[in-house]
């Protein structure tokens, strides 16, 4: 006789102990150096269960003991810290004129961090593809040659991505519907570690929200700054992609009905009037500078600015008034603490802040701006790659562990 159950069904032991040991890491790693006893007065498991939970991260080389404490009430203890010597996580972010590659431990330390030219919009997606391989290749050899086990690869993408992985638009790179987790898995000839493709933004708001200066704030918006602007938006500690995973194409509002046109091919959005294309403008035969120009443009702009030029430093107002106006309808939808410029905003931050700042408060319902701030990244041009890395990490927060030996 074949019977059935409805309801939910218990946990199966094996999960109920991976949680277990997430539950312990992530406290280790936000609490290190701490003691067994911190760790079962703080989870509520009990210390038995915290002794043999510690033992299995110990096995693992995922924790390892730094000796006793006597700085404490009681008996000395013994304390624990992050190990994650065998283990890296990786990133790399695809841009419109470069490639990025990050690796990380498992505390966050910068193992490795590669910057090179590439021109996005002349690839085809398959060369790109290629491209990414090759450098995916390289970082893992790295790895492998430091002893290293890569706990997987997420790469950041300026533009739509499914929840599947595939890229269904990117139009600064001129992408459509492109399986870009499919085809970079084939192309690394199975890895042995999971591969995972994300927006650039979401990514970047990753990093800002594990590794940079406002980590502990759970209402973060992040912008790109780069030929693209984008938001990665996290709320309530958790990064939000939406239904379709399409969320945070903050560089499509219509800013101004009468402005230029977009890449996208509609006019007066925040891309086209805020972005970098309306710093650098356009070369002597009127085309917009090319991916590979931009950032000598944007140096010299900066020097001009540092000059005191005058239509250089009416132009960045204009600029950041734009911006202010763009992220003054985020304050007023989301009401993040804070909204962190990432890209090429940071060289132009000293420039653009004050005239944004002045347009959010003007434009924000809420006392202040809503308590929102506005700030220049400190991450530098490899957020969104190191981002990806932090997705990785995440999953081994959330449980998903690399086995014994």
């Amino acid at each position: 006789m074949i019977t059935s159950t409805t309801g939910p069904q218990p946990a199966d032991f094996t999960d109920v102990r991976a949680t277990n040991l997430a539950v312990v890491l992530r406290f280790v790693r936000e609490n290190a150096p701490c003691s067994r006893a911190d760790i079962a007065a703080s989870t509520g498991l009990n210390k038995a269960t915290v002794s043999s939970l510690v033992a299995d991260l110990i096995d693992r080389r995922l924790v390892r003991e730094t000796g006793l404490t006597e700085n404490r009430v009681g008996r000395p203890a013994t304390m624990l810290v992050l190990d994650g010597s065998p283990y890296a996580a990786a990133g790399i972010e695809v841009n419109v004129d470069y490639l990025t590659a990050v690796a990380v431990d498992l505390s966050g330390r910068r193992l490795l961090s590669w910057r090179r030219s590439f021109q996005g919009p002349a690839a085809t997606p398959a060369q790109a593809v290629a491209e990414v391989a090759r450098l995916a290749r390289r970082a893992v050899a790295r790895m492998v040659k430091e002893e290293r086990q890569v706990l997987g690869l997420a790469v950041a993408v300026p533009g739509l991505v499914g929840v599947d992985g595939r890229v269904r638009l990117a139009p600064n790179l001129g992408w459509r519907d492109v399986d870009l987790a499919g085809d970079l898995a084939k192309a690394l000839r199975d890895p042995g570690f999971p591969v995972q493709v994300d927006n650039d933004a979401n990514l970047g708001a990753l990093a800002e929200h594990r590794f940079g200066p406002f980590g502990g704030i759970g209402n973060l918006v992040y912008l790109t700054g780069e030929v693209g602007v984008g938001a990665g938006v996290i709320l309530d500690g958790r990064l939000r992609r939406g239904g379709q995973g399409y969320s945070g194409e903050f560089g499509h509002i219509q800013i101004d009905p009468g402005g230029p046109e977009c890449r996208c091919g509609r006019v007066g959005c925040l891309e086209a009037v805020a972005g970098i294309g309306a710093v650098v403008g356009r070369d002597a035969q009127g085309a917009p500078v090319s991916p590979a120009e931009v950032e000598p443009e944007l140096d010299e702009v900066v020097r001009r600015a540092r000059a005191g030029d005058r239509a250089t430093l009416g132009m960045l107002a204009g600029v950041g008034g734009n911006l202010g106006r763009g992220v003054a309808v985020i304050a007023n939808l989301l009401n993040p603490e804070v909204v962190v410029l990432g890209g090429y905003y940071v060289p132009l931050a000293p420039w653009l802040l004050p005239a944004a700042e002045a347009e959010i408060r003007r434009r924000t319902i809420a006392p202040e701006a809503g308590g929102c701030r506005l700030v220049a990244s400190t991450l530098g041009y490899g957020a969104a790659a190191l981002g990806g890395a932090a997705r990785v990490l995440d999953s081994v927060d959330s449980g998903r562990l690399p086995h014994r030996g």
